[in-house]
């Protein structure tokens, strides 16, 4: 039997130009209406999952705002994963100090260093250890997610993150919010996926067009993805 996986929705806003941040680190793209759609979403899934550049540049709190939710609907706070193969998340950072009976899984290889690992269980952090190698094995995380009963996990980057999870077959449902800006090259701006990239256009997953929904001047487009038969 193969093994179980969360259900994955990668969910971002890019400039028209495909970057999720500009040069300068620049990530302001969603307008209010999306941030509703957005916190909407956190609080439908199990939990919500980025790299740690995103918490490192950003320092997100990745909880649901009640402000952003209809009247009468409880708030669900998923549960935070940060993928860290280091450890270096740091134990002043919100994931941590915000909201801390939020649990907050910290993904690990088994070479981050020691005295890393205990102060950040010492801040709270779950820690769990994927693989030896020097990146967290992404279906091994996914497999301990599901077993602690993560089952739909919400995919909010960054650019290394979304790719290593697409090429690994791991993003099952794509939600990107186009914003009316455009961002253009420069040393440190961000694409959706990063990575090696694929080599033909042919290669790609086929992303299926469920629905589009205008938010004032920006875009949302909801996405199902195929991937090509091995």
């Amino acid at each position: 039997m193969p093994h179980q996986k969360p259900y994955v929705i990668l969910n971002a806003a890019m400039s028209l130009d495909g970057r999720i941040t500009t040069k300068s680190g620049d990530s302001t793209l969603s307008n209010k209406a999306d941030w509703k759609r957005v916190h909407q979403l956190r609080n439908a899934v199990d939990g919500i999952m980025v790299g740690k550049n995103t918490v490192l540049k950003d320092n997100p709190k990745l909880t649901v705002k009640k402000e952003y939710l209809d009247a009468n609907v409880p708030v669900n706070h998923p549960r935070r994963i940060i993928v860290d193969s280091r450890a270096k998340t740091p134990v002043t950072a919100n994931v941590l100090q915000y909201m801390p009976e939020v649990p907050t899984y910290i993904a690990i290889t088994s070479r981050a260093p020691k005295k890393r690992i205990e102060r950040l269980r010492d801040a709270g952090a779950h820690i769990l250890v994927c693989g030896d190698g020097p990146n967290v094995d992404l279906e091994l995380l996914l497999e301990f997610l599901y077993q602690e009963g993560i089952k739909k996990i919400l995919l909010e980057g960054g650019g290394k993150l979304n790719w290593s999870m697409l090429s690994l077959k791991l993003i099952n449902e794509i939600q990107v919010t186009i914003a009316p800006v455009i961002s253009g090259g420069g040393i440190g701006a961000v694409n959706l996926f990063e990575g090696t990239g694929f080599r033909h256009f042919a290669e790609s997953p086929q992303l299926i067009l469920q629905r589009v929904q205008q938010l004032d001047h920006h875009v949302v487009l909801f996405y199902s993805v195929k991937y090509q038969p091995e």
